[in-house]
């Protein structure tokens, strides 16, 4: 009887203790993944600004020769990152496929004309910027028109600072949260060993000694819950690279990297002062209050 007694009890520290690892990792999981994204915030804000691109639309009676001109023109402006070029059977092509019909049957002839489409430089992605290459632009020769989209320029920078402050009250938010549900899950967890602690505390032992398996257990139980988090942030990122091939190049991995630290120290602190604390509560009870 008391063997199975024994039994029970060793079975059910193991599945708490095997909870708490599990909560706290999936907590750092979420945190880390917050992190991440407020981390390379910038690197995301410029991947969309340089994805912001200008339509130059040449003149009708254009040569091969004067297109190339101001193509090269445009490469060697301050404010362009790169351009392609479109030709009339280009952008019939890509008219064709957008339409998924021979449009050119009905016009008997090719309308659209040459253009070139030149992606910005991060730092001119902004509306006074564009309004004042577009000027320049126009002044060029052979260039009869400048169009770009004017509402979704505005849109994405009136709302990068935005999400960005936004990300960083629910990261704030996100931490607070992890830090009260990682100590209530390590209190339940000591909770069911108070009675282990108030005979340890009976027969003479000291805080101290109480409290240091206590203690070495919470480090070993952050360390794991860290891996376990920054495993499942890496798998998640494989996943992502697997559907988005170019997420590693809008992503700073030394910056990765030091978020990976940051929660494997983060899982080991706060494993480690909860289980502090929490021993330290049940220290302080009587006989009385360890059945409340």
């Amino acid at each position: 009887m008391a063997a199975g007694n024994q039994r029970m009890m060793s079975s059910r520290i193991r599945s708490t203790y095997v909870s708490a690892v599990i909560s706290t990792s999936l907590v750092l999981f979420l945190l880390g993944s917050s992190g991440m994204l407020l981390l390379n915030a910038h690197r995301l804000s410029i991947f969309f600004k340089e994805n912001i691109s200008l339509s130059v639309i040449l003149d009708n009676s254009v040569s091969e020769a004067d297109a190339a001109w101001v193509r090269k023109e445009l490469d060697a402006a301050p404010f362009v990152r790169h351009t392609r070029y479109i030709s009339k059977e280009q952008a019939a092509k890509e008219m064709e496929q957008l339409l998924g019909a021979d449009f050119l049957a009905t016009f008997g002839h090719n309308p659209l004309p040459v253009s070139i489409e030149a992606n910005l430089t991060a730092a001119y992605a902004n509306a006074d910027s564009i309004a004042a290459i577009e000027q320049q632009l126009q002044a060029l020769p052979h260039i009869r028109e400048v169009s770009y989209q004017y509402t979704l320029i505005d849109a994405i920078n009136k709302n990068i600072n935005k999400i960005g402050l936004v990300m960083l009250v629910f990261i704030v938010l996100l931490f607070f949260i992890s830090v009260v549900l990682i100590n209530s899950t390590i209190r339940l967890s000591i909770y069911s060993k108070r009675f282990l602690i108030n005979t340890m505390r009976l027969v003479g032992a000291t805080r101290a000694f109480i409290r240091r398996p206590f203690l070495t257990r919470s480090i070993w139980q952050g360390i794991i819950a860290g891996t376990i988090a920054i495993l499942l942030i890496a798998g998640m990122l494989y996943a992502l690279q697997s559907e988005f091939s170019e997420l590693l190049e809008l992503v700073d991995l030394t910056l990765v990297g030091i978020l990976f630290i940051m929660l494997l120290l983060l899982g080991i602190c706060i494993s480690w002062l909860s289980t502090y604390f929490s021993v330290g509560r049940f220290l302080r009870l009587n006989n009385d209050e360890l059945y409340f």
